[in-house]
């Protein structure tokens, strides 16, 4: 079951006793427990029914309690548990706590009805093997949180601007990733100050975006690069001025540059060998929306090219660090050769 599928049956009444939400993506697991909690607590209610606890500080155990206890004043209990240790292959336990893990496995044989768990785990994967994972999957939904896909992104950027009442011009999106990062939090901050600029019914475009959202110093390079990639020398040197003008070690600048080339080149040679984007950001641990960007970049350069300037990036590191050219003058260089 995915996410959606699970907030369908919970706006239908059809309500799990336990679930437990993993994956990279935190900001949506943290929505996830917030829709909950929105359809299963009153507002009025929440002080009393919602009951958060914390794995590293309280055994397992006495969550059970809490959940077999019948609740005060209210219908319903709420129970979010921040776990660290329980689901996952070689958690770290505190020596200082003894979970017992049997304690929640016979609880889950016959969950409470007046109680719902909700276990937040920070980790990409659940071990399988471990017989509480399995008596989960059995008794309750679990759900993964995975990086959203390239489109999946752009469609839930758009979506934002109309849930805060507003819509996106084309290419707005884009150009909202393309300055804040694929980060969801910061895209939500960024999308509640572009909101509130535009107005209620009012449209979000890229001249906003572009005038009212600060770049990290990431998309600096990889807009630099792109620049470069398109023999848009001028704007490449702006931005590299730019970044000095923020005071952003030449040397760090030039990591970064190579950075961004090598997973040109790895995205490049992956795509020769039939991975598919997907694959390929789990295989180099990137954003699907990178990977994207980075194969569109890498169709301007042949394999060949991308080694040679990683190559020549490796040398100019060399020559920098070791005081054999200016810094500022050597990424001068860099980029002029590179354009020519």
């Amino acid at each position: 079951m995915d996410a959606k599928t699970a907030a369908k049956d919970i706006k239908q009444g059809k309500i799990s006793p336990l679930y437990v939400l993993y994956g990279s993506e935190k900001f949506r697991m943290n929505e996830f427990a917030a829709f909950l909690e929105e359809h299963l607590i009153a507002k009025e209610d929440r002080d009393f029914a919602v009951i958060p606890f914390d794995l590293a500080e309280t055994p397992v155990q006495a969550v059970v309690e809490e959940a077999e206890t019948v609740p005060f004043m209210v219908e319903r209990k709420l129970l979010l548990v921040k776990d660290a240790s329980l689901f996952m292959a070689g958690g770290k336990e505190n020596a200082k706590l003894e979970h017992r893990l049997e304690a929640l496995s016979d609880y889950l044989q016959h969950p409470a009805e007046f109680s719902v768990m909700v276990f937040l785990v920070a980790g990409d994967k659940l071990d399988e093997r471990k017989k509480i994972v399995k008596a989960a999957k059995t008794a309750g939904t679990v759900l993964a949180f995975n990086p959203l896909g390239a489109e999946e992104l752009l469609r839930w950027v758009e979506k934002g601007f109309r849930d805060r009442g507003c819509s996106s011009a084309p290419g707005a999106a884009e150009a909202l990733v393309a300055s804040a990062g694929t980060g969801l939090q910061g895209l939500s901050a960024e999308m509640d100050k572009l909101s509130l600029f535009a107005g209620p019914g009012g449209t979000v475009d890229t001249t906003a975006v572009e005038s009212l959202v600060h770049r990290g110093t990431e998309q600096n390079v990889f807009n630099l690069v792109e620049d470069i990639a398109n023999l848009r020398l001028d704007k490449a040197l702006a931005t590299l001025y730019e970044l000095l003008k923020q005071r952003e070690e030449p040397i760090k600048v030039a990591a970064l540059i190579t950075r961004q080339f090598r997973i040109i080149l790895q995205v490049k040679d992956l795509s020769a060998q039939s991975y598919a984007q997907g694959q390929i950001a789990s295989q180099l641990g990137l954003h699907p929306y990178a990977v994207k960007l980075a194969a569109e970049q890498g169709r301007k350069f042949e394999s060949r090219r991308l080694r040679q300037i990683l190559s020549e990036l490796a040398d100019l590191d060399y020559q920098m660090k070791t005081g054999g050219i200016e810094k500022v003058l050597g990424l001068e260089m860099f980029m002029l050769r590179l354009a020519a």
